[in-house]
């Protein structure tokens, strides 16, 4: 009887190949071949191969979002433009401000016509649009009170009027497009 060195199966002694575990018990010249076991650095659990592969995994990621936030542009920088001609235009991060003065209560709409921001209130405001420089406005400014008192509405960009308007209509309305 020949036992088998890798699963310890006793096979007859005339076999070549563990009955069992088909392991080669001799080799070509008739001698018995030895059974060691592989000796590497691989042989670790599966749970530590885990742990390294979900390692690799979020280093991967910190390095990607490292690299993304670093070459993204800053908000001023994204408001900058190139003309047809090559020219360089930058503009402040919030170039328009409409201011509505008026002693009554007001409706108005008003920002890029694409995305109009709705506000209801009484009394003089002032709104900060989140539009750039070069985007068209619209400001639809009307009395709600029949008010007779004046409205007057302004757009401001970068701190000087470009339109502005007025009306003493009890029901009055200002409208105002203003294209860069």
């Amino acid at each position: 009887m020949v036992k088998c060195p890798r699963c310890g199966y006793e096979n007859s002694s005339s076999a070549a190949y563990c009955d069992n575990c088909s392991f080669l018990l001799y080799d070509a010249d008739g001698k018995k071949v030895h059974y060691s076991k592989r000796e590497s650095s691989w042989n670790m659990g599966i749970a530590k191969k885990i742990v390294i592969v979900i390692g690799i995994i979020i280093i991967a990621f910190l390095l990607f979002s490292f690299v993304y936030n670093n070459t993204q542009p800053t908000p001023q920088e994204s408001l900058n433009i190139v003309g047809d001609d090559g020219s360089h235009h930058q503009t402040s991060s919030y170039p328009y401000v409409v201011v509505i003065k008026y002693e009554g209560s007001w409706y108005a709409e008003m920002g890029d016509p694409n995305y109009l921001v709705k506000e209801a209130n009484y009394g003089s405001k002032y709104y900060r649009l989140d539009c750039a420089a070069w985007e068209r406005i619209s400001v639809d400014v009307q009395k709600q009170d029949y008010g007779e008192g004046e409205l007057k509405v302004q757009l401001l960009k970068n701190g000087g009027v470009v339109v502005e308007n007025t009306t003493a209509e009890p029901l009055g309305k200002i409208v105002i497009n203003y294209n860069y």
